[in-house]
């Protein structure tokens, strides 16, 4: 089916819904193939959950990933398309992103290890591949959306993740490091980065990047972020999950925020008490300019972009500490444990449903902007109802 899918979209598309390539995409090079004359899309209809789905496993190359290092010192995390011969299952244990003395009390028997499907340090595939910037939120780090970060590599893409030391996991527990206007520099400090390796002769990535086709993707706080971030002319445009344009600004002590005129997309969940979809995101996506689109997912809270949901047994990050009898350190951080917890308990619905959506509706946007798809695969208002969650989905031009 996804053949078929592709096929259609190939051909001009049959998601009348969405905008083309040529007015929703921000200023990117395309391969030859999508600037052909465009033709007349073929009346064969394809089933909303197919193209709601098409993006949703992984797609054609293995992951790679590597970890890099900024001049300062910030730890890059790398995700890319790998050799074909590559294969193998990597992991990370969110207990090693805490200070020492927090990580010896975390001793219950309790999940804390994400795991997924990567070769460490693997030959890239051949090609050249698109860059997309991910930034982590308040408490999270590099590491914290490998399930969206990883499936972005197993179709075509390179994603570069930095840790932010003025808000990841390791200095909210101790002494935070820098403001909003660092983690920008961050953030482009790692485009610099993965540029910089495919010009070098030595790295793995020689020869592999594409640095005319950058996307920003940022959660929470890295939704503040990335805002920043695409004010840079080699950003193209960005992704927003759980934000909104405010998100992660000091507004006492910054000057008003200058919206860049970039394509956009903006996702949330319909139950995040955080960042509320009608206080926070929707308004955000009513003041950018367009193209635009909002999706707001049902059962969905702030964690449900992110890995956290999926540690202590479902109750997350949150559960480990209190499985550790660290009840009273958490009584002590009550708007730590609130953030911690949004998403992971009922009402919200589990992480593993909300996913695959996610992942679909990412790699669908930046493909179309990246100029892989003539036109979105399945972002329109017909697959709202194709989903096991419920998806309420605008777009503006």
């Amino acid at each position: 089916m996804l053949a078929s899918v592709l096929a259609l979209v190939s051909c001009g598309g049959d998601d009348s819904s969405d905008q083309s390539a040529t007015t929703e995409s921000p200023a990117v090079s395309e391969p030859a193939a999508t600037e052909a004359p465009a033709t007349e899309a073929p009346s064969t209809t394809i089933d909303p959950v197919a193209l709601a789905t098409a993006y949703a496993e992984p797609g054609e190359f293995p992951v790679g990933v590597t970890t890099l290092q900024l001049a300062a010192g910030n730890q890059v995390e790398i995700w890319y398309p790998a050799a074909a011969e590559s294969s193998g299952t990597e992991s990370y244990d969110m207990r090693d992103f805490v200070p020492e003395a927090i990580k010896n009390l975390l001793t219950a028997d309790v999940p804390a290890v994400f795991e997924y499907a990567a070769s460490r340090d693997a030959n890239v595939a051949d090609g050249q591949f698109p860059i997309v910037l991910f930034s982590h939120g308040f408490s999270g780090m590099r590491l914290q959306s490998t399930f969206l970060t990883s499936h972005l590599a197993s179709w075509g893409m390179i994603v570069v993740s930095t840790d932010h030391w003025s808000r990841d996991l390791f200095h909210v527990l101790s002494a935070p490091v820098g403001d909003r206007e660092s983690a920008v520099g961050e953030l482009l400090a790692s485009l610099d980065l993965i540029v910089a390796e495919g010009a070098s002769s030595a790295s793995r990535f020689s020869g592999r990047i594409d640095d005319t086709r950058v996307i920003a993707v940022g959660h929470s706080a890295g939704g503040g972020t990335i805002l920043g971030a695409a004010a840079d002319d080699r950003v193209d445009g960005y992704i927003s999950l759980a934000s909104g344009v405010g998100i992660g600004r000091d507004t006492d002590t910054t000057a008003p925020l200058e919206l860049p005129n970039k394509s956009s997309f903006f996702m949330a969940g319909a139950l995040d008490a955080v960042t509320p979809p009608e206080t926070v995101t929707r308004p955000a996506y009513e003041q950018v300019p367009g193209p635009s689109r909002l999706w707001v997912i049902d059962g969905v809270g702030h964690n449900g972009f992110d890995d956290f949901c999926t540690f202590g047994n479902g109750t997350g990050i949150i559960g480990v500490a209190e499985a550790s009898g660290l009840g009273p350190l958490l009584a002590a951080q009550p708007q730590l444990k609130t953030l911690g917890e949004d998403g992971c308990l009922p009402p919200a619905a589990p992480v593993a449903d909300a996913f695959p959506i996610i992942r679909h509706a990412v790699t669908a946007q930046l493909r179309a902007w990246f100029g892989i798809d003539a036109s979105p695969v399945g972002l329109g208002p017909e697959v709202a109802d194709a989903y096991s969650l419920a998806v309420e989905i605008a777009e503006k031009t």
